[in-house]
């Protein structure tokens, strides 16, 4: 047998797009075939012409789109291209194509004939429910279901994704007919040497060693194959012979193996279906399933079932692919990149809702403090700034859980944030519940934020408390753990070496499983209208991501839960103390001999702060971005004493590039950072960077005249 012929497939970049939208059509050519490939390749041959020589050129993939705008002609294309040669293959249906068939039927009807195309199904509505597609198609791994609109990077992944999947399906496809032609030689060698053995006596001895030959050759393929492999008696009473990677997927003897006479299915009906198909002889091509192990152990795997004919005795060639590490691998790479992408629509809603709330809430405070306000006006704008303040907590949630909150890391002894969040808890979680700690005595400092350290507890034990509304133990232990590579192979996101393990644990309720796959994504919540965010656990999700660490839990339905956090350990062993937070102050230095030059992109903040500092009496300099900030500069150098810059700014000069080029030609400027978020764009070295201050929005004029103040005093405190 020709190995290379049987793995080797030459690459089908041919796709389908089924949509009655022409628009959609051309969106995906723009996608997958780039219109600039073919002016490439011919510049690429003008080069070689004129030059005499082959320029090297980095291959790219450019997918060939046809287009059907009804599913009947998207049928026809099929058939088309498989009688061509060329057959597609991945096709991208879009659900709803009146008034012909929905893409549903569509690919109901395609699958009929052409079972290995793969799918994906592209609906910006919720016509079908997966159960209902399943009820109608089946279920399949060869079928995605994208929701409009699209994105390009993810288009292009799943177009090289599929195909890649369609030519190894074909590769699995000429493999298991290379198989199958063996076992039919084998059988025909049998056969001929039994013929001859009844009718050419003289040549018995010669027969029976090819007969021996042959079984060897056979008994290495089935005995060596790396997939467990089985020859069952078509009554299933019975195994005939299995291979050692069969005896391992069991966890059993081959004794053991042979005598229990069948597999164990998760879904009873598994054996009836195998079974009915090579009835009808028909092969079975990797049906998904599961087994139980002898240890009980639920395993997923592709079944590929055959009649094989041994003599004149038909039996059932089992060939099992364990699926289960791939499957678990699969679902926490989906939960990781949806996590990470509501990470970063959180951070990117929550960045500009505090630029709104800046100047809601500044300017708001500036009108409260009028005497003269009347009195109804002066009510209206205290629930303006209620809301305001309910809104400016919720970002900074938003942005603990997408990791974009600014951080202050330090060596910090666990026990000591523990011992001091225990006090407060006592108070707010009731005397129905029970406290506990765990505390395991000089354990290393961790590398963390107190701020965030505090939150983490908070949140964990508030979570607990509402899971035991009839009263428990809530229990807080922290102990050292070393994680080694068979940890890490259970759960992707730790880490190898020491770390100090926050665990909270309750005996509340509990949660199934489905409960615990979702209870860090933002506001998923059980509890009632009015009753929470949903916000607690994504913060805390957030917070350990932000510090390098990450979550565990363990629960089960009224039988509590236990929530492990892990944090790394410091490299730094000196704990540093927590400073304690000064009240805030409006005090000024002189302000009529101070200039500030305020550099602000959004028009309402910039005139907000210039106000704010102008009623204080410092002389304000304005500028919308880096480039006009460096013209005021040049104009205004010598009186300039502070720039309160913001981080991001348009026309690629950030805040820090327009400070560092300001403090070389005036090192003694200061400097006062200012952002929704910012702690990637600062960079991590800005955490232990103590000379510039920072001012974290949304903030109120009282903030900002202190920060000023203090600065310009020369008392930085760096993150405000």
């Amino acid at each position: 047998m020709n190995s290379t012929s049987s793995t080797s497939q030459p690459e089908n970049h041919r796709i389908l797009v089924i949509d009655d939208n022409p628009s959609i059509h051309e969106d995906f050519r723009k996608i997958l075939s780039p219109s600039d490939a073919k002016m490439t390749a011919g510049l690429n041959a003008d080069e070689a012409a004129l030059f005499g020589e082959t320029a090297e050129v980095a291959s790219t993939v450019s997918f060939q789109i046809d287009s059907a705008f009804q599913g009947e002609e998207g049928l026809e294309k099929v058939r088309a291209a498989d009688v061509s040669g060329r057959p597609y293959a991945v096709a991208f249906v879009d659900v709803r194509m009146p008034p012909g068939w929905d893409g549903i039927e569509t690919i109901s009807r395609i699958w009929k004939e052409f079972p290995d195309l793969q799918m994906v199904v592209c609906t910006a509505y919720s016509d079908y429910s997966w159960d209902e597609i399943s009820k109608t198609i089946g279920n399949t791994d060869q079928m995605l279901v994208f929701k409009k609109p699209f994105d390009n990077v993810e288009v292009l992944q799943m177009a090289h994704a599929l195909s890649r999947k369609w030519e190894l399906t074909q590769i699995a496809h000429r493999q298991m007919e290379d198989l199958e032609k063996l076992v039919n030689e084998r059988t025909a060698e049998l056969r001929a040497a039994n013929e001859e053995l009844t009718s050419e006596v003289a040549e018995r001895s010669m027969a029976e060693v090819a007969l021996r030959h042959s079984e060897e050759r056979f008994s290495k393929a089935f005995h060596g194959s790396p997939l467990p492999m089985a020859i069952r008696r078509l009554d299933i009473s019975g195994y005939l012979d299995v291979n050692a990677s069969f005896v391992t997927l069991l966890g059993a003897t081959r004794e053991e193996a042979l005598a229990n006479g069948s597999l164990v299915w998760s879904e009873p009906g598994t054996d009836a279906k195998i079974a009915a198909a090579l009835t009808d002889e028909r092969a079975i091509r990797e049906l998904p399933a599961s087994i139980l192990t002898q240890a009980g152990e639920g395993r997923d795997v592709l079944v590929t079932a055959q009649i094989l004919r041994l003599g004149d005795s038909p039996y059932q060639l089992l060939i099992l692919q364990d699926i289960t590490n791939r499957t678990r691998l699969e679902n926490e790479l989906r939960q990781a990149q949806k996590m990470e992408a509501v990470g970063r629509l959180a951070a990117g809603v929550a960045h500009d809702f505090n630029n709104i709330l800046t100047v809601i809430l500044g300017n708001t405070s500036l009108q409260l403090r009028n005497p003269g306000l009347d009195e109804k006006l002066h009510t209206s704008l205290q629930h303006v700034e209620r809301a305001a303040e309910r809104a400016t907590a919720l970002t900074r949630q938003l942005l603990a859980y997408s990791r974009k909150q600014i951080i202050q890391r330090r060596a910090l002894a666990l026990n000591d944030v523990v011992e001091q969040t225990v006090e407060m808890l006592r108070r707010i979680i009731g005397e129905h519940i029970a406290l506990e700690m765990q505390l395991t005595a000089d354990l290393p400092p961790i590398f963390a934020d107190p701020g965030s350290v505090d939150q983490v507890i908070m949140n964990l034990a508030l979570n607990s408390r509402d899971a035991m509304s009839d009263g428990g133990t809530l229990t807080v232990a922290t102990y050292e753990v070393v994680i080694d590579e068979e940890t890490c192979r259970f759960h992707p996101e730790a880490q190898l070496g020491k770390h100090i393990c926050l665990a909270v644990q309750d005996t509340g309720n509990g949660m199934d499983e489905a409960t615990v796959a979702r209870i860090f994504e933002p506001f998923f919540t059980t509890k009632g209208p009015g009753e929470g965010t949903g916000m607690g656990l994504a913060t805390v999700y957030g917070v350990l991501k932000q510090h390098r660490g990450w979550i565990d839990v363990e629960s089960e339905p009224q039988c509590g839960t236990t929530i492990r956090a892990y944090f790394p350990i410091s490299l730094d062993r000196i704990i540093t103390e927590t400073p304690k937070l000064e009240s805030l102050t409006t005090a000024r230095v002189s302000a009529g001999d101070v200039t500030i030059l305020v550099v602000e992109d959004e028009e309402m903040l910039r005139e907000f702060v210039g106000q704010a500092l102008g009623v204080l009496g410092y002389r304000v300099l304005t500028a919308a971005n880096g480039r006009e900030a460096l013209k005021v500069w040049s104009q205004h150098r010598d009186q300039i004493d502070l720039l309160l810059t913001d981080v991001v700014m348009p026309e690629s000069f950030s805040g820090r590039q327009l400070a560092h080029t300001l403090i070389v030609e005036k090192p003694d400027l200061k400097v006062i950072f200012t952002s929704g978020y910012s702690a990637e764009l600062l960079g991590e070295d800005f955490e232990q960077e103590n000379r510039h201050g920072f001012l974290a929005k949304p903030y109120l004029p009282d903030r900002l005249a202190a920060t000023v103040a203090e600065h310009l005093q020369g008392r930085t405190h760096g993150l405000n």
